[in-house]
């Protein structure tokens, strides 16, 4: 059986080479030069053959361009990622079948203008922060880069980014990186949420975004969104803060959320695998694993990946379409842009 993880992030050597003159990434490149499977292809594919017919689409590997540097500074380094990824998409398809590509939001012009510039590199979506340095997706200078991913056919691959942020409003840090373990997941809801009440669904009915670790938060309050934001949208909220409401929209919101896809990206979770499918169903869940964020490389994110799906004892239809199906339809849409030449 063929597997195709949708979601596996990497540094293109040349891009690698660049970041490590980046002041601002010092920090985080202390950990990631220790996770060799993130730039050394030798040991990537080393990780990769460890599995029977694994593939892997690429998506840019954090930390966000927008947190390494602004203005033309941030345009090369957004270009540099996705020469370096349709590079190696064309010298290895055979592990590496497509990619998503990088945009920085801080020059919206030029997050359009690379949309364009990357679909005919062969890129089949694009990676997308949950925010902009603090600043919302559903801001309204950030809307021609979703239209230009929309009109491309082209994907979203919605992306968590939050640091030590506190988790009380009398401390200045998070404690014992609770910052990653909930605070990631609580950051891609926020943006699905946004996203949903700012009615970019009704402005694109076939735009697809997927939503990193099954869709975070949201398949588990199931019961919270068809209530409070179904059932009993503005009880909560005075009138002197109306603007604070969304317009009004085509759908019940819960019908929105379910127009997501979502990974399986749950470092082996096979109960929320299962609540992630029940809840966006077999057409929208693609398998993934996040690679190589773990102490093995990657290794143990896969191996995982694939034990949590095992004991699901899915029919082999719907396993197949998690597995592959899924992706190459995503694949199959892109086509539909630019060519390269």
């Amino acid at each position: 059986m063929t597997r195709i993880d949708a979601w596996t992030h990497i540094f293109p050597p040349a891009y690698f080479a660049r970041l490590q003159k980046v002041a601002s990434a010092a920090g985080p490149l202390k950990r990631w030069m220790e996770l060799t499977s993130l730039y050394d292809l030798d040991q990537r594919f080393r990780l990769m053959d460890v599995f029977e017919d694994y593939r892997q689409i690429l998506t840019p590997s954090m930390p966000p361009i927008e947190d390494l540097a602004e203005g033309e500074a941030a345009v090369d380094l957004m270009r540099l990622m996705n020469d370096g990824l349709a590079d190696l998409v064309d010298r290895f398809p055979e592990r590496f079948p497509a990619f998503a590509g990088a945009l920085s939001l801080l020059d919206p012009d030029a997050a359009v203008a690379e949309v364009e510039r990357a679909a005919a590199l062969g890129a089949i979506g694009f990676q997308i922060c949950t925010h902009v340095r603090g600043d919302a997706l559903d801001e309204p200078r950030f809307l021609p880069v979703f239209d230009a991913i929309a009109a491309r056919g082209l994907a979203i691959w919605l992306h968590p980014v939050r640091g030590p942020l506190p988790d009380y409003a009398n401390e200045q840090r998070s404690r014992y990186e609770i910052w990653w373990c909930f605070g990631w997941p609580y950051d891609s809801s926020v943006a699905m949420a946004r996203l949903v009440f700012s009615g970019l669904f009704d402005r694109h009915p076939d735009l697809r975004i997927i939503t990193h670790h099954m869709g975070a938060m949201i398949p588990y309050f199931e019961g919270r969104i068809e209530q409070g934001w179904g059932l009993e949208m503005g009880a909560r909220t005075p009138p002197a803060d109306a603007h604070l409401l969304p317009g009004p929209l085509k759908k019940k919101p819960q019908d929105y959320f379910r127009m997501f896809h979502a990974d399986t990206a749950l470092s082996g979770s096979t109960a929320a695998t299962r609540l992630g499918l029940d809840y966006f169903g077999r057409d929208h869940v693609l398998f993934a694993s996040d690679f190589p964020f773990d102490a093995e490389g990657g290794k143990y994110l896969v191996r995982e990946t694939i034990r949590a799906l095992d004991e699901l004892a899915l029919p082999p239809e719907v396993r197949r379409q998690i597995d592959q199906g899924n992706i190459e339809k995503l694949i199959g849409n892109a086509k539909r842009g630019p060519t390269r030449t």
